[in-house]
């Protein structure tokens, strides 16, 4: 008997476990956040894992809100000091030295009609503003340039896209800024020019933890994989384009994930992005107009519904805006394997029990007769 217990212990308890976890995992329903800011109208969002919050940007004013998973909103960072009519596009964490960096841009008017474009970096601590270093193309002024994402690598690198000019600005930890990448290869594929965002170039980019950046390309929906040393590109091999691409970020276990106003594609590759593939898609709610991504606690995956056309056309009121996780169906269908894993493993444990049980029993019987 003493070799049996350990064995049934063992099984009872891991049966209690798979109890109580098939429910939670079956019923756990996304979450769903909805706050209210005064016609903020975001287009940008990012998760600060230190605080546990999001970080919230706006396009109607120059400031920057943090959103709990409750959806309770507090005042973060207001910057008055930047120019009129200033847009908080592209945003990121530099989680090594606890920095904000955000995209700045105001577009060209009757009165101002050069753009201004701009990376700002806030300390988180005291939220006060680091440097805001203009960005500008070297060679030429494009009047249509758009400073619209930013990634940051390990060393506190910035790199931010420009998706009017297709080139893409390096600014260091200490706002000294140039130009990384003017690859050909963002030229190289056409355009349709009947759609409405056919001059969005590039647009989202991340930097990955193997040392490369990864960038979306609104007009096109290619994928380029772009080196961090000496700005060289190459398009990612993939199975579709991502249409209308916007956002984009890396799930811990290397996913991609790519948000447009209509769906969120789902992507992976097996050999560090020359060629990758969409495994799955998510409809969003069109009408709402996703427009960023980004990976919270639990490597949970959300887009930022910011209703950003109405409040870009300048003719809407609006105090509600929201954050959804959204998970992917071929994802959800396989979770439960696990499950099924330690059921399993409980069944094999159980019968070695049983027969174990039946070999003393036919011993002690043997021993009374």
């Amino acid at each position: 008997m003493k070799l049996s217990f350990p064995l049934l212990l063992f099984s009872t308890l891991l049966f209690i476990f798979i109890a109580l976890s098939v429910p939670f995992a079956a019923g756990r329903k996304p979450h769903v956040i909805n706050f209210r800011s005064r016609n903020l109208f975001p287009e940008s969002f990012t998760w600060d894992p230190k605080s546990q919050h999001f970080i919230v940007g706006s396009t109607r004013h120059q400031k920057l809100i943090a959103v709990s998973d409750a959806g309770v909103v507090e005042s973060l960072i207001t910057d008055t000091s930047l120019p009129e009519n200033s847009s908080f596009l592209g945003l990121t964490v530099d989680r090594y030295n606890n920095r904000l960096l955000a995209c700045i841009h105001r577009p060209p008017s009757p009165e101002s009609p050069t753009p201004f474009n701009a990376l700002a970096s806030y300390d988180l601590q005291s939220n006060r503003r680091l440097f805001l270093s203009p960005l500008l193309d070297e060679i030429e002024m494009v009047e249509n340039a758009v400073a619209n994402d930013v990634a940051v690598d390990f060393h506190g690198n910035a790199y931010v896209t420009n998706s009017g000019g297709d080139f893409i600005w390096k600014i260091t930890l200490n706002g000294d800024v140039s130009i990384l990448s003017k690859s050909k290869a963002y030229k190289s594929h056409p355009v349709d020019t009947t759609t409405d965002y056919h001059k969005c170039g590039l647009n989202g980019i991340v930097f990955s933890p193997r040392g490369y950046l990864l960038v979306v390309q609104s007009n096109t929906g290619k994928l380029y994989k772009v080196n961090v040393d000496d700005g060289a590109a190459r398009a990612v091999i993939l199975n579709r384009d991502l249409t209308a691409a916007d956002g984009i970020a890396i799930r811990g276990d290397g996913v991609v994930l790519v948000v447009s106003q209509e769906k969120l594609y789902f992507l992976n590759s097996n050999d560090g992005w020359g060629e990758g593939g969409v495994y799955d898609e998510t409809a969003l709610e069109r009408e709402r107009f996703a427009t960023a991504v980004t990976v919270g606690d639990e490597r949970r995956v959300y887009v930022l519904y910011g209703h950003v056309m109405k409040g870009i056309n300048g003719n809407e009121e609006r105090d509600e805006f929201g954050i959804a996780e959204v998970e992917s169906e071929k994802e959800s269908e396989e979770e439960p394997v696990w499950l099924y894993i330690l059921i399993g493993i409980g069944l094999f444990i159980f019968f070695i029990w049983r027969f174990q049980m039946h070999r003393l029993v036919e011993s002690l019987n043997k021993k009374t007769v």
